[in-house]
């Protein structure tokens, strides 16, 4: 090859290079490079009753007022019935979600009167997947309910949700919260943990996820959430994790008395962008 064309060829190679995805890569920096931005979350926990109110009226349409009016981007439910007959054969977890325009996932703890109970996650965002995690029985069979959701940015996020033993003995009750352990220590996202622990703070149950999360506080003199009547009992908590993903924000008790025999729970958190991430 003469010197002329040798040049030809070497100038043709770089130019191909430089129009390359492999050029544009290699000489792209991390000012180009695409960076997670915060997310502020809005998140509910509310013991429905399967819409049962204090005043034993069965009202899922009262239910989903109470909810849409929160304006929530997470949702966790508990005592959720799936075609149950004592709540008319209704899909309570799809119809919360068509209600409120939102994405659902049920998780069930057992078949009930021809259909199935359990625990619903409600989203404004997608649900990429969602599955239950058995938990030992304790008077009635358990489950925690997860549901990866993809927020802005396509972020991902665990929700689990849950509703442990009910009993005055803590036994079974922290049996399954020794149970969920092993699942949220194995995640490798931020989540958020949100249910009705049946268990109030000082309590081993508690201990264990407050090691582990940070717990949305409520204000001192406003934290019971049942019953909804006259709550003198604080059973109904919000955490996040880990430590290092959130800005904790603010949590209360919603003053709604009727709708069931819990009163829900809201609060809100900041998953953080790149840039806000503590080390």
């Amino acid at each position: 090859m003469t010197r002329t064309r040798w040049a030809g060829a070497i100038v043709l190679a770089m130019l191909a290079f430089a129009c390359s995805p492999a050029s544009r890569a290699a000489t792209s920096g991390p000012s180009t490079r695409r960076t997670a931005t915060a997310v502020a979350l809005q998140i509910v926990s509310y013991n429905i009753r399967h819409g049962r109110g204090a005043d034993d009226a069965l009202d899922l349409e009262r239910t989903a007022a109470v909810l849409r009016s929160l304006r929530a981007d997470v949702i966790g439910l508990q005592e959720v019935d799936e075609r149950v007959e004592r709540s008319g054969r209704v899909d309570e977890a799809a119809a919360l979600g068509a209600a409120l325009g939102f994405r659902h996932a049920f998780g069930s703890f057992m078949d009930y009167q021809g259909g199935r109970y359990g625990l619903a996650i409600l989203s404004r965002h997608p649900i990429t997947g969602s599955r239950a995690v058995r938990l030992p029985d304790g008077n009635e069979p358990r489950v925690a309910l997860a549901a990866q959701v993809e927020l802005p940015g396509g972020r991902p996020l665990m929700v689990i949700n849950v509703h442990f033993d009910w009993v005055d003995d803590d036994a079974f009750r922290f049996a399954q919260a020794r149970a969920l352990t092993a699942f949220i220590d194995s995640l490798t996202m931020p989540y958020v943990l949100l249910g009705d622990f049946n268990d109030q703070p000082g309590s081993r149950t508690l201990e264990l996820f407050q090691q582990r999360a940070i717990e949305l506080r409520k204000p001192a003199g406003e934290r019971f959430t049942f019953p909804s009547s006259l709550p003198i009992k604080e059973i109904d908590f919000v955490f996040v994790a880990p430590a290092a993903a959130w800005r904790a924000g603010e949590a209360w008790v919603v003053e709604e008395k009727l709708a069931s025999d819990h009163r829900p729970v809201a609060a809100t958190a900041t998953l953080l962008g790149s840039a806000d991430r503590r080390p």
